[in-house]
């Protein structure tokens, strides 16, 4: 029974994890970016910065989920939005898309920073 129980959390926070939204870009709190739901957001060394887009996709976007804008959104200062290969869109800040990390469970969690050396917690 705790097994189909963590089995069935799991599966919903990773079904939460892809489809995380913002209407706004990210807002800092201890000095690093974050999303509206108060996850630190990271950025992908093998991004091009400026290239408008993401080379994080398939397996890649499961483990490290893009902060995903809405058509509506608007691209301001510092903040862009990219057009990831499935067409959907993406914040980007300094032209280097967004992202969350899977294996973050709470706000202020930063276990994804340094992973294999090319990800990166964004500080402003």
């Amino acid at each position: 029974m705790k097994f189909i129980a963590i089995t069935t959390l799991t599966a919903a926070l990773l079904g939460g994890c892809a489809s995380m939204t913002a209407n706004t870009p990210a807002q800092t709190t201890d000095g690093v970016l974050v999303g509206a739901n108060g996850m630190t957001l990271y950025t992908f060394d093998r991004d091009v910065q400026g290239s408008g887009k993401s080379v994080c996709n398939g397996p890649c976007a499961v483990n490290w989920p893009p902060m995903m804008a809405a058509e509506t959104d608007k691209a301001s200062g510092d903040y862009s939005i990219v057009t990831r290969d499935d067409g959907k869109k993406q914040w980007a800040m300094k032209g280097k898309p967004l992202y969350y990390w899977i294996k973050d469970t709470k706000a202020g969690d930063k276990t994804g920073d340094g992973v294999q050396n090319v990800w990166h917690v964004i500080k402003p």
